[in-house]
């Protein structure tokens, strides 16, 4: 295999508990994995040599919750929201619709172009769900596409009730015809519980009967209002519970108490105009916090994960080590792959050799200049995947 040895690094973050931040650093990467990390000076030699000339490198952003299998915009809701009318969940209908109309092409193309654009910024793991096709038919084929071209697939048919469908039979065909269609294509499956979508014990039979089927569970919890989300995900052990915008004291203590990963979606917030999240309340109790952009055409349409990092750190009262770490290591964790041989968002041997050297000489500089494009260079598995390579 051929290795490479990044030097000139003047900080690089690890998010490894025992390495931790090093100066004056170097990496070396073989094939896909990073094979050692340590002081420059006593880097060894490799088949290739890149000097960064005093860049601050950090792992990839893992991006653990978009929704990219879409067609068309929803610019004209955008707007309106923006002139004072409130967000509405329904809004997704117009996706849907869309997206039915849409070829397997299109949205194929749609989404390759949505990943590069990630990855351009320094994004070299990115989760997406289905959601927008909602009858067996179109679930399939966005389950097929996602499961091309994103590195982790969620199956999301309980994003909403279709308006022509009756909720329980509706419900029927998500747990059963369309939940063994698409489960050959995703690991994971969402389900949207909130007022106006799904309820808890709607909520609850749609995770179990994807739990029967071996697949890893998720909930979009508790973004509108105080809810059921946080209790559910806690109680049936799912990776992550996505949004939490409006959380208890109760709900607070409950994920801080488990393994549930409390996935904040900041761009989201701030596009609804919805409260922030409690981030600092969460992490304070000992809460695992993840950070994602929730990338979607109606609610937060953006793919930089920079960004969310300023917002969590300017907004949301976070440090920008723990910023990093949730947009990170984190994530990794919300997708399950933050351990052993090929983990992500860690930058230690042996973890897939996912790096995103900035253009500034400190991690900070993210939150220090917010909206400048700081990506200089990101190598995915080992690969450059950034626009310039």
């Amino acid at each position: 295999m051929n290795s490479t040895v990044v030097t000139g690094i003047s900080e690089l973050t690890t998010n490894d508990e025992e390495l931790g931040t090093l100066t004056g650093a170097a990496l070396v990467f073989e094939g896909e994995r990073v094979a050692w990390v340590g002081a420059a000076e006593r880097a060894p030699q490799a088949d290739h040599r890149v000097d960064l000339g005093g860049r601050a490198v950090l792992p990839g952003w893992v991006d653990s919750h978009t929704h990219l299998v879409f067609a068309g915009d929803r610019t004209a809701e955008f707007a309106a929201r923006m002139a004072g009318e409130p967000y509405r969940a329904g809004g997704i209908a117009e996706t849907v619709r869309a997206t039915r109309a849409a070829d397997d092409e299109r949205l194929a193309a749609n989404l390759r172009a949505h990943v590069a654009e990630a990855a351009a910024q320094g994004t070299t793991s990115l989760e997406t769900k289905t959601g927008y096709g909602l009858t067996v038919e179109d679930e399939l084929r966005a389950a097929r596409i996602a499961s091309i071209e994103a590195e982790e697939v969620t199956y999301l048919g309980a994003h909403l009730v279709p308006p022509d469908r009756d909720a329980d039979d509706y419900l029927d065909l998500v747990c059963g015809p369309m939940l063994d269609t698409v489960a050959p294509y995703v690991s994971w499956c969402d389900v949207f519980c909130e007022r106006g979508a799904f309820d808890a014990e709607r909520s609850r039979r749609v995770l179990l009967a994807a739990r029967e089927r071996g697949l890893g569970l998720r909930v979009h919890g508790n973004q509108l209002e105080p809810g059921p989300g946080v209790a559910l995900a806690v109680e049936l052990g799912a990776a992550s519970v996505d949004h939490c915008t409006h959380l208890t004291a109760e709900d607070v203590d409950a994920l801080a108490g488990s393994d549930t990963v409390a996935t904040l979606l900041p761009a989201c917030d701030l596009s609804t105009r919805q409260p922030l999240p409690p981030a600092r309340e969460l992490l304070d109790a000992g809460a695992k916090v993840a950070l994602a952009t929730n990338c979607n055409p109606g609610s937060s349409y953006t793919s930089s994960m920079a960004f969310c990092v300023a917002t969590a750190v300017l907004q949301l009262r976070m440090t920008v080590s723990e910023a990093v770490y949730a947009a990170t290591r984190a994530g990794a964790r919300a997708l399950g792959r933050d351990r052993g041989e090929g983990a992500l968002g860690v930058l230690r041997p042996g973890a897939r050799a996912d790096v995103h050297a900035l253009d500034a000489p400190a991690a900070s500089w993210l939150a220090y200049r917010p909206g400048v494009p700081l990506t200089h260079r990101v190598w995915k598995a080992g690969r450059r995947v950034d626009r310039s390579a």
